[in-house]
């Protein structure tokens, strides 16, 4: 049974992380009891092989060091985690066989020296060649991530998700500024603080702009509009609920596409605002929400997950698919991936028969035949 009483005080710690990053660590921390784990972080990852950690409970520095400066290229998760969809949860046992990620070079050297078991993870958002993941590590005596866990994760997910998208916009404690107004008129993204009848309380510069030119958004009697009539209906949904307080608020309000039309990329993160800090940072506003509009780009897939998806590999076979495109040779495939070499081998004729072709010189070519996206 979960506590509901216990998870809406969680999601509203979560939500005052949105405003001041420095609470991060404290609501990991709840947030790590709640699931059933033992450490957690919120980190980034792309596809050269490069991360940073933004937010850690519970994890040494060295060994957050040792990941992203050695461990990061062994990770025999990290291939296959590009490919899931954001505010999917996934474990170790998702991506491969238990039974050989305990034989890797990762788990080996990295996992089983801090004590730890598994991973489960979900991703919170991505491009075509960087994504950001919130995940939360299992020690020995807990073992494998399990359904509970898994549920329990999902009540989470969409807040953390929510939070750490308004936070890259929005940090009071960055910005040092008085008030949570005094911050976004600071802010180049747009920024709405609305009543529970979408009336506008504040609106910064940039979101002026946006009334302005009125392609995506307009105001009718000070109320904020969509142009979009289904955005409009599901703008007007999300803040009506967020009145009722954070968990109101639900899997909704993150990442609305406020258009349908093409090239005009915009959505809009909500953020409730009748309790916990942030109704001391609305300031003199009466708003219920504040309502954060961005513009992301739509980057095409990474051509390894084009080829994954076409041939329908396992994430072990697009591991090695991945490691044949930076390495030559079984040995080096194998030592890239701490592997053996008989794993690259049994999965290379996986592969092979999957794709129809027999070298890895042919693999190469049939990835390079997929467009490549723009990095960004």
């Amino acid at each position: 049974m979960v506590d509901s009483e216990l998870l809406s005080q969680l999601i509203g710690d979560i939500y005052d992380a949105a405003l001041d990053s420095s609470l991060w660590v404290g609501a990991l921390e709840q947030a790590t009891h709640f699931i059933g784990g033992t450490a957690a972080g919120i980190y980034w990852k792309d596809i050269t092989v490069q991360g940073e950690l933004h937010y850690v409970y519970n994890v040494e520095p060295s060994s957050v060091d040792a990941y992203f400066n050695k461990y990061i290229r062994f990770d025999p998760s990290l291939t296959a985690q590009f490919f899931f969809k954001v505010e999917e949860i996934y474990s170790t046992t998702n991506v491969l066989p238990y039974s050989e990620f305990v034989e890797t070079t990762f788990y080996k050297e990295w996992v089983k020296p801090n004590g730890w078991a598994d991973h489960l993870a979900a991703t919170l958002d991505k491009s075509a060649t960087s994504f950001a993941q919130f995940g939360v590590f299992r020690n020995e005596r807990q073992g494998l991530a399990d359904d509970n866990m898994r549920q329990r994760m999902s009540l989470l997910v969409p807040h953390v998700r929510r939070a750490v998208l308004i936070g890259n916009v929005i940090d009071l404690q960055k910005t040092k500024a008085g008030s949570l107004s005094d911050a976004l008129n600071r802010l180049d993204a747009g920024v709405f603080l609305l009543d529970d009848h979408c009336h506008i309380a504040f609106s910064n510069i940039a979101a002026q702009a946006l009334l302005d030119d009125a392609t995506i958004l307009r105001t009718v009697n000070n109320n904020l509009i969509a142009v979009d009539p289904q955005a409009a209906q599901l703008l007007r949904n999300v803040i009506a609920a967020a009145s009722g307080g954070d968990g109101a608020v639900g899997a909704n309000g993150v990442a609305i596409p406020l258009s349908s039309q093409p090239g005009q990329n915009w959505v809009a993160d909500i953020l409730p605002l009748t309790s916990g800090a942030r109704q001391q940072a609305g300031g003199r506003h009466t708003a219920v929400a504040a309502v954060f509009v961005r513009k992301v780009s739509m980057a095409a897939p990474y051509p390894t997950e084009v080829a994954a998806r076409q041939f329908q590999l396992t994430p072990s076979e697009v591991r090695v698919l991945d490691a044949v495109l930076k390495v030559s040779g079984v040995s080096e495939i194998a030592e890239a991936l701490g592997v053996s070499e008989s794993t690259v081998k049994t999965h290379l004729q996986n592969i092979f028969g999957k794709t129809g072709v027999r070298r890895q010189a042919d693999l190469i070519k049939l990835v390079a035949a997929h467009p490549r996206p723009f990095p960004g």
